[in-house]
C-alpha cells in the first residue's frame, strides 16, 4: 500500500457517511403547555366573534384566558425544559442563531421549543391578553376615573388580535413547511421529529 493510500484512509474528511440520517421523536410540549395554548386560543376566538362586548360571558371568558396566561407565565419559571423562559427567551444572540438556521432549513435541539421569533409573537400575545384583562377589570370596577380612555385602550388591544392571531397562524404554517415539521400537530401530540445528522463511519 502506498503512503498516499494510507493518508487517504486515515483522513476523516474522506471517510464514508452512515447510510441515512435517523429520525426520532422528542417530547417537547407538556400537557399544561398544550392545554393552556388551545384553551387560550379558543377563548380569544370566542370573545372576538361570539360573545357580546361587555356581556357576562365575555367577562367570564376574558378572565379565564387571563388566568391561563398567568398560569403559563408561572410555568415558564418552574415548568419543564422547553416551557421555561430560559430555553426560549428571544435574546439578540438567539435571534441571530435562529435566522442562520432558517437559511439552511435546520432544526436543532436548541430551538425545539419556541424559536426566538415565535417567542416574540407569544410574548406579544400574552402582553395584549394581560392588557385586555386589566383594562376590562378597571372599566367594570370603576377604580380608574376616565372610563372612555380605558374603553379605547381595550378596543385597541382587542383589534390588535385581528392582526397578531392570523400572523401567528400563517407563521406556524410557513415554518411547518420550511422546516419540514408539523408545528400544529406537535402542539397537539407534544412531540416533534428530529433528524440526526449523518455520522462519519471510521
Amino acid at each position: 500500500m502506498s503512503q498516499k493510500d494510507t493518508m487517504n484512509w486515515d483522513d476523516d474528511s474522506s471517510a464514508p457517511l452512515s447510510n441515512t440520517p435517523k429520525a426520532r421523536q422528542v417530547k417537547v410540549w407538556d400537557i399544561l403547555v398544550r392545554v393552556t395554548h388551545w384553551t387560550v386560543a379558543a377563548g380569544i376566538i370566542a370573545n372576538l366573534f361570539f360573545t357580546e362586548d361587555g356581556g357576562e360571558w365575555h367577562e367570564y371568558v376574558g378572565y379565564t384566558v387571563l388566568g391561563l396566561v398567568v398560569v403559563r407565565l408561572l410555568w415558564g419559571l418552574v415548568g419543564t425544559r422547553y416551557a421555561r423562559f430560559t430555553s426560549f427567551f428571544p435574546t439578540p444572540t438567539r435571534i441571530k442563531h435562529h435566522v442562520s438556521d432558517l437559511s439552511v432549513r435546520r432544526v436543532d435541539e436548541q430551538h425545539l421549543g419556541h424559536n426566538p421569533l415565535a417567542a416574540l409573537m407569544m410574548l406579544s400575545l400574552w402582553a395584549v391578553i394581560i392588557g385586555l384583562g386589566l383594562t376590562g377589570y378597571l372599566m367594570e370596577s370603576g377604580l380608574f376615573g376616565d372610563k372612555e380612555v380605558l374603553e379605547e385602550i381595550h378596543e385597541l388591544l382587542a383589534n390588535s388580535l385581528y392582526l397578531l392571531v392570523p400572523l401567528h397562524i400563517i407563521a406556524a404554517i410557513a415554518m411547518s413547511y420550511w422546516q419540514r415539521q408539523n408545528l400544529i400537530k406537535s402542539m397537539i401530540t407534544g412531540k416533534k421529529t428530529v433528524t440526526d445528522k449523518p455520522t462519519t463511519m471510521k
